[in-house]
This record gives structure tokens, C-alpha cells and sequence, in this order.
């Protein structure tokens, strides 16, 4: 799978303003590289297990047969899906205004199932992670303003601040995620070894640590320049899959 980079843009409906993160909560917890582990690990109850990440979609039209094609599909998934949402979550561990980022989101996600999907993630995310760090203000203010959940990848940028972290650290869970994802549901659709399937993942670590950096760059620009310097990567395919499979009678993942 052969990465595109073309800006996408999309109306979005006016939402309420939601006030940048502020000072962390004095009782909140803060664990550091220990957080960022929890943020990452598939167990933390955000929700992430019962997605794909269009892997089920890519199976089924035979994109993904082997450990050598899951690569392929999370290569090209990391530096298009994966690069966005980690500039996304680094600029909103920075503090950068939720209600722009969650625009832009919306603005770089064509797809309605797409767009769907990051919403309801993003409100579970949002419940997670203000039982973890409770009265956390960045995450409270969020949840009021958007009930129905905001995009995923500002929602884990506002967790990832809560818990102490930085950009960068955002930036790697959000990159993470999106080959993570996809390698452990491809084991269940296609009965993968799962020691190939961590192997493809190990493979990419040089690629998703280089991601991380270009996304936590582009965040800090979008603090001095506005979001339309965030990245705009794209994968039709991916976009074309998600939809099709949104409408599938019967199906293992819900995305």
C-alpha cells in the first residue's frame, strides 16, 4: 500500500468553543513514561480492540493475505492515518485550542464512517481517561462541550496531557495505534502467527519513531502558524474501505 499525500477539506457544522487545556488538576496523578505505557497498551479501556483499523476491510479484498502484506498495509497506514493523528494528539498534548483541532480532524476525514468512527472512539477515550485522571480541566471542558465525543486523536493528545506527558509522547501512542491495531485484528481475521504479526510491528519501529517526530514538528508549528500546518496525508483506500465496510451486514469489527 503506497502512501498519498493530498489535503483533504470538509464542511464541518459550528461547535461550541472549548477553552485550551489548562493547569492539571492538583490531584491528578501523574506517571510519566509509566503512563505512556498505560495510554499505549491495547488493554486500557479505550475501545480500540473492537476496531480494525481496516484491516477486515483489506482482507476481504485480499490486500492483506500475509505477514509480508500486513506490512505493506501498516506502512502505508502509519504514514498517512497514523501521521495525522499523531500531529493531532501532539498538538492537543501542547494545548493548542480542542475545538480547532477536533475542525481539523473532522476536515482530513472524508469518509462519514470514518468520521463516525473517530467520534466514538473519542468518547470512550474521553471516559477512560477522566476515571484515570479525574477533574482533569482540559478533559472535563472537552466531555461537556462534545458529548457525542470528540475526534479520537484530540481526545488522546488532552489524555496524554493529563497524565503528565508531552507531544512526543502523544505523538508515538497515536502512531502506535495505528499499526497495533490493525496487526492484532489481522491475527483473528486471518489466523496469522502472532509472532509475525509482533515481528511486522518490530519491523516498523525505525518508521514509527521517525512519524512521531514529524508529527510532533508539524504540532508545534500549528502552535505558531494555526492547524492548516498539520499534515493532510491521505489513503483513499482506506477511506473507500471504511465505508463499504460500515454497510456490511456482517462483520467482526465494528470499524
Amino acid at each position: 500500500m503506497t502512501p498519498s499525500t493530498t489535503t483533504t477539506t470538509t464542511t464541518t457544522a459550528a461547535t461550541p468553543p472549548v477553552p485550551p487545556a489548562g493547569p492539571r488538576a492538583a490531584t491528578a496523578p501523574t506517571g510519566g513514561r509509566a503512563a505512556l505505557l498505560l495510554l499505549a497498551d491495547g488493554r486500557f479501556p479505550a475501545g480500540g480492540h473492537a476496531h480494525s483499523g481496516g484491516a477486515e476491510a483489506a482482507v476481504k479484498a485480499g490486500r492483506i493475505r500475509d505477514a509480508a502484506t500486513l506490512e505493506d498495509f501498516c506502512r502505508g497506514r502509519l504514514h498517512t492515518a497514523g501521521l495525522v493523528a499523531g500531529a493531532l494528539a501532539a498538538a492537543g498534548a501542547l494545548g493548542i485550542d480542542p475545538a480547532e483541532l477536533d475542525a481539523a480532524a473532522d476536515a482530513r476525514t472524508p469518509a462519514p464512517a470514518l468520521r463516525t468512527t473517530a467520534r466514538r472512539l473519542g468518547r470512550q477515550l474521553t471516559r477512560a481517561a477522566r476515571s484515570v485522571w479525574p477533574g482533569d480541566p482540559g478533559l472535563e471542558a472537552l466531555a461537556a462541550a462534545y458529548p457525542r465525543g470528540a475526534h479520537q486523536p484530540v481526545v488522546l493528545g488532552l489524555a496524554a496531557r493529563a497524565a503528565g506527558l508531552g507531544p512526543l509522547d502523544a505523538a508515538h501512542v497515536a502512531a502506535y495505534e495505528s499499526t497495533g491495531g490493525p496487526a492484532t485484528a489481522t491475527v483473528r481475521l486471518l489466523g496469522l502467527d502472532p509472532f509475525e504479526a509482533t515481528a511486522v510491528l518490530a519491523r516498523l519501529t525505525p518508521e514509527l519513531d521517525e512519524v512521531a517526530e514529524r508529527a510532533t514538528a508539524a504540532a508545534h508549528r500549528a502552535r505558531r502558524a494555526g492547524t492548516g500546518a498539520l499534515p493532510a496525508a491521505s489513503s483513499p483506500l482506506l477511506e473507500i474501505g471504511a465505508q463499504a465496510h460500515a454497510a456490511w451486514p456482517v462483520r467482526l469489527f465494528a470499524s
